[in-house]
């Protein structure tokens, strides 16, 4: 189960209609071995891509390597799916490569209107398991 705060939620869900029609991306990272989502780190999806997302190399790199110096790991990898519902794709499960993380889709497609989906899943050597996702206050 994905425990995750109110406000790690809207920002996500503002990231992703910020960047739509583009899909968004991005991580909260959290203390190494707490599954405790805190820092919200928002990504630029270097595709900038309604269909793809893929974090810019040398983004990624630095935020990896802060989180490493802050005794940090990716407890939440997130992008969003503009068009389709919000299910890891062939192409996100290949790259899914964070056995502990938690891998947050959010579809942000027209005829959910307002509402966003928001579902969370483990993906390790490519089988994808939904999980239940708890919403707490800040």
């Amino acid at each position: 189960m994905l425990t995750i705060s109110r406000e790690l939620v809207d920002r996500i869900i503002a990231h992703a209609r910020a960047d739509h029609p583009d899909e968004a991306c991005g991580v909260i990272a959290g203390p190494i071995g707490s599954d405790s989502p805190q820092r919200f780190v928002a990504m630029v999806n270097a595709e900038r891509s309604p269909t793809f997302y893929r974090f810019d190399s040398l983004e990624q790199l630095r935020v990896w390597r802060e989180m490493d110096d802050l005794d940090e790991e990716p407890v939440v990898i997130y992008h969003s799916h503009t068009s389709t519902e919000a299910y890891p794709s062939r192409t996100d499960i290949s790259y899914a490569s964070e056995p502990n993380a938690h891998y947050v889709l959010i579809s942000t497609r027209e005829e959910l209107g307002e509402e966003v989906e928001f579902r969370s899943y483990r993906i390790l050597d490519g089988v994808v398991t939904e999980e239940e996702v708890k919403i707490v206050p800040a």
